[in-house]
């Protein structure tokens, strides 16, 4: 299961940019979202052919040097026919037809995408933080009420625990979370191990 959260700063959502249903559009496909990988990772425009490569690559699990020309063509051709031009409609990039070139706009360089990858057993963070509020509700009701085993806590033990698990639990969110943003490590979100 994949989600998706874009976020903009203030001044973004007030310039007529992206709408939030625009920006689930553009990342509902895979493909798109891997062009959006390399060109956030790329540091000047990218040649169609070099992003098919990539792309081509992180569908079939292999290294790019390991992209045959025949694996590579259909997506490189869908590139071209589809998947570009949608990006370029939504002012995503800009594609140089003359020179074959890719080239992120300023929109998609301010565009923060995060992208929540959960395995077959793993739930969201939502849902933990509602499980770990659970968890702090139920541990100040025992001491509240003096039930055994908890009525030799105080209510500032409670609190410290319910500080020092929240604070860790966002800790180790953040750090996941930076590596689950399109653009932020070698393979996309989806494709990383551990995220």
């Amino acid at each position: 299961m994949t989600s998706t959260a874009a976020t903009t700063d203030e001044s973004s959502r007030n310039g007529g940019e992206l709408s939030e249903d625009e920006v689930f559009e553009v990342l509902s496909n895979r493909r798109r979202r891997f062009v959006i990988h390399a060109l956030k990772r790329a540091e000047e425009p990218i040649d169609v052919a070099e992003l098919s490569v990539h792309v081509t690559a992180w569908e079939r699990d292999v290294d790019p040097e390991a992209v045959r020309y025949e694996d590579r063509r259909n997506v490189y051709s869908t590139l071209r026919r589809t998947h570009l031009p949608k990006l370029e409609e939504k002012n995503v990039v800009t594609v140089d037809e003359e020179a074959n070139l890719v080239e992120p706009t300023p929109e998609l360089e301010e565009l923060d995408i995060y992208v929540e990858v959960l395995r077959s057993r793993e739930i969201p963070w939502s849902l933990y933080y509602v499980g770990l509020a659970g968890v702090a509700v139920s541990l100040m009701v025992a001491v509240a009420t003096g039930t055994p085993g908890f009525a030799g806590l105080d209510a500032i033990d409670v609190g410290a625990f319910t500080a020092t698990a929240f604070g860790i639990s966002a800790a180790a969110h953040r750090v996941v979370g930076r590596r689950a943003r399109l653009g932020n490590s070698e393979k996309p979100p989806e494709l990383s191990e551990g995220t």
